[in-house]
């Protein structure tokens, strides 16, 4: 029997692909050192969260509150990933306001709009938040001439497309032979019964995949500051 699709109305708008978020199970599974990220990064989110509510005009605060939100969404799956980014994103966003030439939160921003675009099946979807994200990089690197971590984020975003292709074409080649599969098993009915190109939706290996890659993206270039 064909495993059921999620909801209709439950898509988000512009078809990102969600598995249901993590389990505690899924987390007592996780590596110590990574449970104590998720930690130091969860009391980080609530410090900041605090801070803000003393001085809600600082917009250095907004920056770590964003930046802690994002290294939260590593550990998350599905919608709760895709709210915490736009989360993310939204304080970034709100520091940006405040202080429209602070280089470290529109770095942050373009780290997010990154990851947001990795979401997304449609090319030219994906690649609305890559040229949004490239900006970011852009503005950052003319604040801070010299900053080589804004330097390495522009020259991957330029990549970023590319890559997308590459994950989009994977993930279609792996559809095609589990279709293939199932056709095989189920006879000529059961493969008419299986997605068409419209109704198209990743398998959850190939979400987990396409999904680990984004946030990945910006855990690694987190770590290049922190290195740096």
């Amino acid at each position: 029997r064909r495993r059921p699709r999620p909801d209709r109305d439950a898509r988000p708008q512009g078809h990102v692909r969600v598995l249901p978020a993590l389990t505690m199970a899924t987390m007592m599974e996780l590596p110590a050192e990574e449970l104590e990220r998720m930690q130091f990064f969860e009391q980080a989110r609530a410090r900041a969260e605090q801070d803000h509510k003393a001085n809600p005009s600082d917009a250095q605060v907004l920056t770590r509150w964003g930046g802690a939100l994002l290294e939260l969404a590593h550990f998350k799956q599905g919608p709760e990933a895709v709210e915490m980014i736009e989360l993310a994103v939204s304080k970034f966003e709100a520091a940006l306001a405040i202080n429209p030439k602070k280089h470290d939160a529109l770095w942050c921003l373009g780290n997010a709009l990154t990851s947001q675009g990795f979401l997304f099946q449609e090319a030219e979807r994906a690649g609305e938040f890559f040229d949004k994200a490239k900006v970011c990089f852009q503005r950052a690197l003319s604040e801070e001439p010299t900053n080589e971590i804004y330097k390495k984020a522009l020259e991957m975003t330029d990549k970023a497309p590319g890559l997308h292709a590459e994950l989009q074409r994977q993930l279609a080649e792996q559809q095609a032979q589990q279709e293939a599969a199932r056709a095989a098993q189920m006879g000529a009915r059961g493969a008419n019964a299986g997605a068409s190109g419209d109704d198209f939706w990743y398998d959850v290996g190939g979400w987990v995949c396409f999904a680990g890659i984004a946030l990945s993206w910006v855990v690694m270039l987190s770590r290049q500051q922190a290195a740096a």
